[in-house]
């Protein structure tokens, strides 16, 4: 049989195919970025451990946006919340944290996304039967006036270490005139750790989210009737989070992405996912109805 193709011919051919095929196979001449994902143990938005692990809004979210970004490879890291930060600030490490609140420190070595999901505002978790202690400095909304509390230096107060609690709890602590009426708590699993120092009397008070507070005493079987939660006077209702990524120009392509995608998720999914979490349901859908109207921090 005559061989049409010249070897010349056949020796480009072949090359061609080679090409070809290592251009089209992972992880070769077109490798992706690997997007990794920071995810600290913080219920009800990301839960590790116990019967509902991988159950929480953001564990539940993770798997739709990753879905919706096949521009990268991406790889899940459970960290503690020092780790991540440093990781957020290592310009040789592309991470992503989903779980962050704006402020003007993170703000000037995170970038950060558009918001995201919206959780109802820190406030202080108490005893019940502690209540007398604290009623001269709740409102008649039932909100606590925290700078007043604090200042009275009456009652010991947890909070975990390097969380932002939103700009006007954050102002109140830095100003107290009792820094001693503050315990700092850095370890991991924090509020679940203060919620049984205060059943010791150790304190008198946490600062939390209520529903991390209520998830972490559900899974201690502390009765919830036994607590109280208080709001802040003066602290918004709800508060705004967003995905922060590294400052660098993989984190600013990344964020581009995000954006885009979570306009969708935030409103389809995300909200959907959080309001599972909340004491009333309807009255946090009903509100969530307007949380993306004007841009928030």
């Amino acid at each position: 049989m005559v061989n049409r193709y010249s070897p010349p011919l056949r020796s480009g051919l072949l090359l061609l195919l080679i090409t070809s095929a290592l251009s089209a196979t992972p992880g070769t001449a077109h490798a992706r970025e690997t997007l990794t994902w920071l995810l600290r143990d913080f219920p009800p938005l990301t839960i590790f451990s116990g019967p509902q692990t991988g159950q929480g809004a953001i564990d539940r979210l993770m798997p739709e946006l990753i879905a919706r970004m096949p521009e990268y490879d991406h790889q899940i890291m459970h960290v503690n919340r020092a780790r991540g930060t440093q990781m957020l600030q290592d310009p040789d490490v592309f991470a992503c944290d989903p779980t962050l609140l704006w402020t003007p420190e993170r703000g000037q070595t995170i970038l950060f996304s558009i918001p995201t999901y919206a959780t109802p505002g820190n406030g202080v978790t108490i005893e019940r039967s502690n209540h007398g202690m604290f009623a001269p400095f709740l409102t008649e909304d039932r909100h606590i006036d925290l700078n007043a509390l604090l200042a009275s230096n009456t009652v010991k107060t947890g909070i975990v270490a390097e969380r932002s609690y939103g700009p006007v709890i954050d102002k109140i602590l830095r100003s107290t005139a009792h820094p001693d009426s503050l315990i700092l708590h850095y370890g991991n699993a924090a509020v679940s750790s203060m919620l049984q120092m205060e059943r010791l009397d150790r304190f008198q008070a946490i600062i939390s989210y209520w529903p991390e507070a209520r998830y972490h005493a559900q899974q201690q079987g502390i009765p919830l009737d036994e607590l109280e939660f208080f709001p802040v006077k003066d602290a918004p209702k709800y508060q705004f989070a967003h995905i922060g990524c590294s400052k660098t120009d993989k984190g600013r392509d990344a964020i581009e992405i995000i954006n885009r995608e979570m306009r969708v998720l935030r409103t389809t999914k995300l909200v959907l996912f959080y309001a599972d979490w909340m004491v009333n349901r309807q009255e946090y859908l009903r509100d969530a109805r307007t949380f993306f109207e004007e841009p928030q921090h």
